[in-house]
């Protein structure tokens, strides 16, 4: 099979907070979304400053509602709240999914990993749009542990992939699907190749958060959004350095409803923006009560 073509890439752009460096990679100018993904952030690798106090109630309450929020700890401890009631805490590899629905207010925490005592914080937030049916749904949380997560060697001992969304042979991620979607963490040693059989009528994706990786002889940077063209073909990634390297390849079906985002909300038409707006400001969502 062909190899697929790269329709283009790009880099992020810098939204902060606090010492917290963060790079908003999608939206974009190229791309609104690749399958039901409609936002991805990723958490940079920082180290905690020495004597800063833990966060304790998060980057701020903040509603939701129409989509999934997804975020992936690579390092650190990710702590959850929500006004429906859920709290939770994630370490190191694990993973936080709640699905907004018709609306909720939640928060999170990002500090160093208490069992591990390393001081480093590195993570993603993806946003997964949902079918105008689910949005109506009422909120669910799932918090999914690093021992929890599928994983599986990679054949030729090149490496490792995880499945933290969807399914990839026969590991199935514990996360709901309201449409065909997979986000895969593959994890590339040296010098060693990794291919990806694509299918007709998903949408693919990569992003690097670290390290350079050459993909369909195409050499790319840390850092690169790489989206792929619409056609059926292989996504070969080589590692040519001579250090491990991470890739994040996520996609799915194409959203076939149309994408209305304003804020913290995606529906599918401005009346549901503002009825999103509306319901917040009359504290239809509820209140998180810290734990």
């Amino acid at each position: 099979m062909m190899k697929k073509q790269i329709s283009f890439s790009a880099q992020g752009h810098r939204a902060d907070i606090g010492e917290m460096v963060i790079y908003r990679i999608l939206p974009n100018r190229y791309a609104e979304a690749v399958g039901p993904f409609v936002f991805l952030d990723h958490l940079a690798p920082v180290k905690h400053s020495p004597g800063k106090p833990k966060m304790k109630e998060g980057t701020g309450a903040h509603p939701h509602r129409g989509i999934a929020t997804l975020t992936y700890v690579l390092s650190g401890e990710a702590e959850h709240f929500d006004s429906r009631g859920h709290h939770a805490k994630v370490f190191s590899g694990g993973i936080q999914w709640m699905k907004a629905g018709n609306g909720i207010i939640h928060d999170e925490t990002m500090n160093p990993d208490a069992q591990t005592g390393s001081p480093d914080m590195h993570g993603f937030q993806f946003w997964i749009n949902l079918p105008s049916a689910v949005k109506k749904e009422d909120p669910e949380y799932l918090s999914i542990h690093a021992d929890e997560v599928p994983q599986m060697q990679l054949s030729d001992n090149s490496g490792w992939i995880k499945v933290i969304v969807g399914q990839y042979e026969q590991l199935v991620s514990k996360i709901p699907n309201y449409s065909r979607q997979y986000l895969y963490h593959i994890h590339l040693l040296s010098g060693k190749q990794f291919s990806l059989m694509t299918e007709k009528g998903l949408e693919y994706a990569a992003f690097l958060p670290q390290h350079d990786v050459t993909i369909n002889d195409t050499g790319f940077n840390a850092g690169d959004f790489i989206e792929f063209d619409r056609e059926e073909g292989t996504i070969a990634i080589t590692n040519t350095a001579d250090v491990a390297a991470d890739i994040i390849l996520f996609g799915g079906e194409k959203y076939t409803e149309p994408i209305v985002a304003h804020g913290p909300f995606v529906m599918n038409t401005m009346q549901e923006i503002s009825a999103a707006y509306n319901d917040f400001h009359q504290d239809k969502y509820g209140k998180i009560v810290y734990k």
